[in-house]
């Protein structure tokens, strides 16, 4: 009995986690398609990867830019499936499929501003949003990504490097395509993108992983717990010059208290080794901050 009720919840559970993955995807799709046939396709301003390919096409044969948006990613959703996994593969179909058919609908709609930077500003700002979302949800827009992944995998150039490759091409070509000028403010619209994505992964909090070093670790682990609200782990370490033994602090806080922790440690010992790293995601764990009362 026992079993089946924790079972069900399981199943419960998983449901309502794929669910919550395919509406995150759903709304990330749609905020591209808006970005897209809105701001961008309108002002002659491209995005990289698949997309700025499939804009380039629609523009010189005049059919629908998701017809492109799709046949040109089926391909590299195939690789993927394959090479990468049934999960990632069903995501991306999802999310493609869905920003195939917002570009159709978006289509009679008349663009918000014809003013090149306006369009190029907001139209990064919409599709990076919503390419991040996707991408925190397991899935991908663009086919590029799949073929960079499985490319560092036999190369020594990581991800961002070959999508910037492909990207740098893509940009270029749209220079004789739509002008100099156009292809000028797609690479803003493609920066923007890009950091926007960025800060959709990483969150605005952006999380810090700290190591503290000191011969008041106690007392410093103490005044973080109650005056941070931050849960802390001590970790054993042994100096290697002197082969004392050493109690090593470590805790996980955000950018915003990142300052606070500085004041508190440096105010209980000025000689304190610290060290602070960048985190791009916490899950699990206690990391919830502790009210302060």
């Amino acid at each position: 009995m026992v079993g089946t009720v924790i079972g069900t919840t399981h199943k419960k559970t998983k449901k309502r986690r794929i669910l919550t993955r395919a509406f995150i995807i759903f709304v990330g799709a749609l905020l591209v398609s808006v970005g897209l046939e809105i701001f961008l396709v309108p002002n002659n301003i491209i995005d990289g990867g698949v997309t700025g390919l499939s804009i380039m096409l629609s523009h010189l044969t005049g059919l629908k830019l998701g017809l492109f948006l799709f046949l040109l990613n089926l391909p590299f959703l195939i690789i993927g499936y394959k090479q990468i996994g049934k999960t990632f593969a069903i995501s991306t179909l999802f999310g493609v499929a869905v920003m195939s058919v917002g570009t159709f609908l978006l289509l009679p709609v008349p663009s918000l501003t014809h003013d090149l930077l306006l369009s190029a500003v907001f139209g990064g700002i919409i599709v990076g949003f919503g390419v991040g979302l996707v991408i925190r949800a397991g899935g991908s827009l663009d086919g590029t990504e799949i073929v960079a992944i499985l490319l560092t995998k036999k190369s020594p150039f990581s991800v961002g490097e070959v999508v910037m490759f492909f990207n740098i091409f893509i940009l270029g070509s749209a220079g004789f395509i739509f002008g100099w000028d156009r292809a000028m403010y797609s690479l803003i619209a493609y920066y923007i993108a890009y950091k926007m994505i960025d800060l959709t992964m990483v969150g605005l909090e952006q999380s810090r992983s700290v190591y503290i070093i000191s011969d008041s670790p106690d007392e410093i682990g103490d005044a973080l717990g109650a005056r941070l609200g931050r849960g802390i782990t001590y970790l054993s370490g042994e100096g290697g010059y002197s082969g004392e033994d050493k109690k090593v602090i470590f805790c996980v806080i955000t950018r915003l208290e990142e300052a606070k922790l500085k004041s508190i440690v440096e105010e209980i010992d000025p000689t304190a080794f610290l060290a602070i790293g960048h985190i791009h995601d916490v899950s699990g764990g206690r990391f919830k901050k502790k009210n302060i009362h």
